[in-house]
């Protein structure tokens, strides 16, 4: 079956390499590819070809660039003669003459267990909402956001010290055993799709920057969600001396018998225990682990703290993130 492949990011990269090169894909054909157009990356802001455009120049596979799919899009996929689409993280919706234009129609591999979390960030969302369990799911496009027939699906535990970036490692993965068990299906025709249940949809936006900024009067646990959803983008932040400070790694203590001997303090304060930095929440404390000053380097919690405790001891022992206004 000759197949077109359509994503943009990383993770949609690592997808259309396990077609090209794994074993269980051997007798269908990547004929070529539809992304999103070179877009400016970095700091410089250089003009990047995508991580799925830079992959299929490298396998010499015809490349379609497009923020969206228009008539003239569309005869191009035309010349390139192709049963079915496979989509990974494309980034836009599909009219309805871009839905009739193949034989064997258009297929999504979503992050979530549809109709959960659909939208652009399913596995920041589910992080970030506690959740234990999530999965893959493989569906035929239609009109809607992530509405289509469900064809093919599997379930994956939420690991305590996942965050998105391992997570959606973990998600790629069992994604490739979904597709290999769908394609032969889809090219005979004899799919057995399941509709969605509307009722029990739930939507993942995608993040914007103050999604991620940290209200210290929520619970230790709760922040540690949003702290492990938002890595590694866009990062979860808090300001201290008018500075932003990314917490990439936290860890919430909510332990009743752990707090008992702690003098409580106010939500953002905070203090070294020991070894470790500690920052007090509306409920529990958080053990900082890896943090990120502006325009500095990744570095220990511990690093950080050292760092600043060269201030009067005075203003040293008022050290306090700051508490979002009407938090």
């Amino acid at each position: 079956m000759r197949l077109l492949f359509v994503g943009t990011p990383k993770v949609a990269a690592d997808t259309l390499r396990q077609l090209l090169t794994g074993e269980n894909f051997a007798l269908h054909d990547i004929a070529g590819v539809l992304t999103r157009e070179d877009a400016p990356v970095g700091r410089k802001r250089v003009i990047t070809p995508s991580p799925v455009a830079q992959l299929a120049d490298e396998y010499g596979i015809p490349v379609i660039k497009a923020n969206k799919v228009t008539s003239d899009v569309l005869l191009k996929i035309s010349e390139v003669n192709v049963d079915a689409a496979v989509v990974v993280a494309y980034g836009a919706l599909l009219g309805p003459e871009a839905l009739d234009s193949l034989p064997k129609g258009w297929y999504n591999l979503h992050y979530s267990l549809l109709p959960k979390y659909r939208g652009a960030a399913p596995v920041q969302w589910a992080l970030m909402n506690g959740e234990k369990e999530t999965g893959v799911t493989l569906f035929q496009l239609d009109a809607g956001m992530d509405t289509g027939p469900i064809l093919g699906s599997a379930g994956c535990i939420i690991e305590p010290r996942d965050n998105a970036a391992s997570l959606l490692g973990k998600l790629s993965t069992l994604g490739i055993s979904v597709l290999a068990e769908a394609l032969p299906m889809i090219e005979s025709g004899i799919m057995p799709l399941r509709q969605q249940r509307d009722a029990d949809a739930t939507f993942a936006p995608k993040l914007k920057r103050s999604d991620a900024e940290i209200d210290w009067t929520k619970s230790a646990s709760e922040i540690e969600n949003l702290i492990r959803g938002t890595n590694p983008e866009p990062g979860a932040f808090s300001t201290v001396d008018s500075g932003p400070v990314k917490v990439l790694e936290a860890w919430a203590v909510e332990n009743a018998v752990a707090e008992a001997s702690r003098i409580p303090s106010l939500p953002g304060a905070i203090t070294r225990e020991g070894k470790s930095v500690v920052v007090e929440c509306g409920r529990g404390h958080l053990r900082l682990e890896r943090v990120q000053p502006a325009g500095k380097g990744e570095m220990p919690a511990s690093d950080w703290y050292s760092g600043i405790a060269n201030r009067s001891s005075e203003e040293f022992d008022q050290l306090r993130f700051e508490v979002r206004a009407g938090a």
